[in-house]
């Protein structure tokens, strides 16, 4: 922006002066116009190049005053130099007054007007770039917003990526970006979403992680700007003729749940031009924000995606024990209540969606539908040393323990083994472990002991104590193991994605400038 408003404007009726000046200017290579009319001298300052305005506001009733206030009221940001002869004190103290950034004394020395004229063009362009950056962090915060918004009325994954993309071209003022994110199976990078390109981004070919100016962006951890992909290490024999019109990148690396997902790339400047360190933080700090925002609707996404398969193996399940229901009992646990129980663990998945009240509502059918108390769930904490309670559904004081080892007890072999424990008398287990396989008060009943899995992974045990005279049936771990595996699975990632709201707020009110 300061090399735009590069150019000076010299106002001065009288023409020695005018042509002083103008050979000043030109001994010391600024640019100049010239001008001896106030009207002509107003069109010429409002022309985008010009930076500064040397004035001569002459003799009182001139009207040199009042240009320089049109000019001050249509160009704020124009710096002014004004010109008068040293016996004008009042008349040089009203224009600075009305805002001069300077004044010289005729007959004028050379050096010091170079001097002021320097001065006033550099700080035109620090004027002119500051209300540029103003401008493009309003439209970056403008965009976040709408982001953000968006993906909390749930939109798509790929609407959202394609939106990105979009914002990133519009802030940085490029006709080509794209959103890239590293799939968590095969470890490459792929588009996900773009704008301004000929290919759909499902066509477009992945990118190795260390590969390509992508792949080392998101290996290195740091945004890049390229002046011209065809002089960069590594790259001038693999560039492509006619896929970009401008060899100019800038590339930024995307961070979502403290670990690397992606980058944002941005190509074809509208102006033909480089990235220059701005454009290169306004990226940054898009990435930044967006990071956490992919994040969360990646975890989304999963979290949906497991809840169907969830849903689907209940229900298969729940229709295979359906059809062995005939000529079976149903009761201590028989198939028909282990349905029931599925289907009201479902039912409070449905109806709650804040994730401790889907925990404890899920304990709290287990509860009633075994006839158990407590019924307690832990979840293993301090990188995988020990198992916390993390909610219990007590009767009449009945309670469980605050923490358990991983590796003692029924409870272990489950942490463990990943499979669960259905006994009737765990007394008589030699794998026994009072202290840990009791509730609180020490007595030893019927319990069931269920792995709470992901992915094949166990992250924490369900415990319930039977009560008197109630059996233990391994059926119905099986369907507690399936069922609140989802219930607590969906908690927890709902949970995440309500920190990560909650993340993005404070970092967004965090970025935005104070005053």
């Amino acid at each position: 922006m300061a090399e735009e408003s590069s150019r000076v404007l010299v106002v001065d009726d009288e023409r020695f002066f005018r042509e002083a000046i103008c050979d000043a200017l030109r001994d010391a290579s600024i640019d100049y116009f010239t001008a001896d009319r106030e009207e002509g001298a107003f069109e010429l300052a409002m022309r985008p190049e010009v930076g500064a305005v040397i004035l001569d506001i002459g003799a009182p009733g001139a009207g040199g005053l009042d240009l320089l206030r049109r000019l001050i009221e249509e160009r704020p940001g124009l710096r002014v130099i004004v010109l008068s002869a040293q016996v004008d004190h009042d008349r040089v103290l009203e224009a600075l007054r009305i805002g001069a950034c300077d004044y010289l004394a005729k007959p004028l020395h050379n050096e010091e007007l170079v001097l002021a004229v320097r001065r006033a063009l550099l700080g035109s362009g620090i004027q002119a770039s500051w209300e540029s950056l103003c401008s493009r962090l309003a439209a970056l915060e403008s965009q976040l917003e709408e982001l953000e918004s968006e993906s909390e009325a749930g939109e798509s994954g790929s609407a959202l990526a394609d939106r990105m993309a979009l914002a990133v071209a519009d802030v940085l003022g490029v006709s080509r970006a794209s959103l890239m994110l590293l799939e968590d199976d095969s470890g490459l990078l792929r588009v996900a979403g773009a704008t301004g390109c000929d290919v759909e981004p499902a066509d477009m070919d992945p990118v190795e992680v260390g590969s390509g100016v992508a792949g080392r962006v998101l290996e290195a951890g740091k945004a890049l700007a390229v002046s011209d992909i065809g002089e960069y290490e590594g790259f001038a024999d693999r560039v492509v003729d006619g896929r970009y019109r401008s060899g100019a990148f800038a590339v930024a690396p995307l961070k979502g749940d403290g670990r690397p997902i992606g980058v944002l790339c941005a190509t074809e400047r509208g102006d033909g031009g480089v990235f220059g360190s701005e454009d290169l933080s306004l990226l940054q700090i898009m990435a930044l924000q967006v990071g956490p925002l992919i994040a969360r609707w990646r975890n989304r996404d999963k979290a949906q995606s497991a809840a169907r398969a969830d849903r689907a193996q209940v229900e298969a399940q729940i229709a295979a024990d359906r059809a062995l229901e005939v000529g079976l009992p149903a009761a201590d646990g028989g198939v028909a209540d282990d349905a029931e129980l599925a289907r009201a663990i479902c039912d409070v998945l449905t109806s709650e969606v804040e994730p401790d009240r889907v925990i404890r509502g899920s304990l709290a059918v287990v509860a009633s539908g075994v006839s158990a108390a407590p019924v307690s769930l832990y979840l293993l904490r301090s990188n995988g040393r020990e198992l916390v309670l993390e909610s219990q559904c007590e009767r009449a004081g009945q309670a469980d323990r605050e923490k358990l080892p991983v590796d003692s007890g029924l409870t272990g072999v489950v942490v463990q083994s990943g499979r669960l424990v259905a006994t009737d008398e765990p007394g008589q287990d030699p794998r026994f472990d009072p202290e840990v396989d009791t509730p609180e008060g020490g007595e030893a009943t019927a319990m069931l002991c269920i792995p709470i899995s992901f992915r094949n992974k166990t992250m924490g045990v369900m415990r319930a104590f039977l009560e008197p005279g109630v059996s233990a049936s391994a059926r119905t771990g099986e369907i507690l193991a399936a069922t609140m595996s989802a219930a607590v699975r969906n908690a927890l990632l709902h949970r995440g994605l309500l920190d990560c709201v909650d993340e993005i707020a404070k970092a967004r009110k965090e970025s935005r400038p104070q005053g």
